[in-house]
């Protein structure tokens, strides 16, 4: 049964990543009650089949023991309109899930009936259900939001770019030599898709911010790589490095 997107009162996102191996194989079940002032939200995220790996092994994929996270609460109303937009954008397909995993949406109506669907556009809905995920660890205060900075080094000029996600309130701060503006959230979002493609070589990395010419970014952990030298493409066939600094560059 397609339920109209004027008549949803709750949608329920449920994900399960298939075939991934763990530490990184999980399942979470997302909901979503449209309310006036807020979403009342739960998440229930849980890592599986941990017991077949060693204390260690986790550890060395950067995990912790007790990775799951639960929330009951409110995020901020800003998100229902790119939810319900999607929602309404979607098609459905009739196939089960298979092994690769994927996500299926319980549905509600205002009259309480309810629907499962599984939406075609998988990946759109992953990775909106990602930013929402993170915008519950912003709300949670389980995680600050994202901030990056890139500087651009000459002879004559130096600039410096910091880039804020703000996911609880769906906004975008950019500093350029400490001056703010409001950024556009899908362009930006665009270009941090490209940020983390590359492959960044800590070995070159400084902590200092750096003193001589070039093109330098730090991802937020506080070191800072040069393009072109500590930041190089992964795949030969597509160049992510200059995807991040065309982008950068169009914020200037």
């Amino acid at each position: 049964m397609h339920i109209r997107t004027e008549d949803l009162s709750s949608i329920e996102i449920e994900f399960d990543s298939g075939v991934v191996p763990p530490p990184y194989s999980h399942i979470f079940k997302l909901k979503i009650n449209f309310s006036v002032k807020a979403l009342e939200t739960s998440l229930d995220l849980i890592y599986t089949d941990r017991e077949e790996l060693t204390e260690e092994e986790i550890f060395d994929e950067g995990f912790s023991l007790d990775d799951d996270f639960h929330f009951n609460g409110d995020i901020s109303k800003i998100w229902e309109k790119p939810l319900k937009e999607l929602y309404t954008a979607s098609k459905w397909t009739n196939k089960s899930l298979d092994d690769e995993g994927g996500i299926n949406l319980s549905l509600k109506d205002r009259q309480g009936k309810s629907s499962l669907v599984i939406p075609q556009n998988q990946q759109e809905w992953q990775i909106l259900a990602q930013d929402l995920i993170q915008a519950i660890y912003e709300t949670s205060k389980k995680e600050l939001p994202l901030s990056l900075r890139y500087l651009i080094k000459t002879k004559t000029e130096e600039t410096m770019i910091e880039l804020t996600m703000k996911f609880s309130i769906r906004k975008v701060e950019i500093k350029i030599n400490g001056k703010i503006t409001e950024g556009a959230w899908d362009k930006t979002k665009d270009l941090l898709s490209y940020v983390f493609l590359p492959d960044y070589d800590y070995s070159k990395a400084k902590q200092q911010v750096p003193n001589h010419n070039g093109i330098f970014i730090d991802c937020g952990d506080g070191y800072w790589h040069e393009l072109g030298k500590g930041v190089v493409n992964i795949d030969n066939s597509f160049d992510a490095v200059s995807k991040i600094k065309d982008g950068f560059q169009k914020l200037l």
